[in-house]
Formats: structure tokens, sequence, C-alpha cells
């Protein structure tokens, strides 16, 4: 069976399941639920981010444009995989 398979039927068996099925395949993934990152949700990361903006903004920093940005992370990731 393909995993393309198997995803079809759990999605069917998630939408038909009662409430004790539902929360018995919930706690097999809880740890993996609990334990996703949402940058957006971290205050840290978005004092950083505001940080980072207000110093282009401010002229402080230059930034780079998004082609820069895919150049530079294409050299890095070919100088560690060499």
């Amino acid at each position: 069976m393909t995993t393309a398979t198997i995803r079809e039927k759990l999605h069917g068996l998630i939408d038909t399941a009662d409430d004790k099925q539902v929360k018995a395949v919930y706690s097999i993934f809880e740890d993996q639920i609990a334990e996703k990152y949402d940058p957006w949700e971290d205050e840290d990361f978005l004092r950083e981010l505001k940080s980072r903006l207000d110093d282009i903004e401010n002229g402080n920093d230059e930034g780079l444009s998004w082609d820069e940005v895919k150049m530079k992370a294409r050299a890095e990731f070919k100088a560690k995989h060499k």
C-alpha cells in the first residue's frame, strides 16, 4: 500500500471516527504536535525580526534582495556538501 493510500484511509478514519477513536489517534501524535514550533508566537523571534526591520528602515543595514539570499544559501550549501 502506498503512503498516499494510507494517508487517504487515515483521513477517512479521522473524519468518521467517534470521540474515543479520535482521542486514541491524537494520543499517538500528541508529543509531535506539541513540539511544533510557531515563530509567530515566540516573543524573542518577533523582537529580533522587528529589530532587523528597524535597521533596514533606518538605513543601518542594506539588507539583501531575494536573489542575493538564494545565491548566498546555494553557495553555503555547496561549500558544506563538497
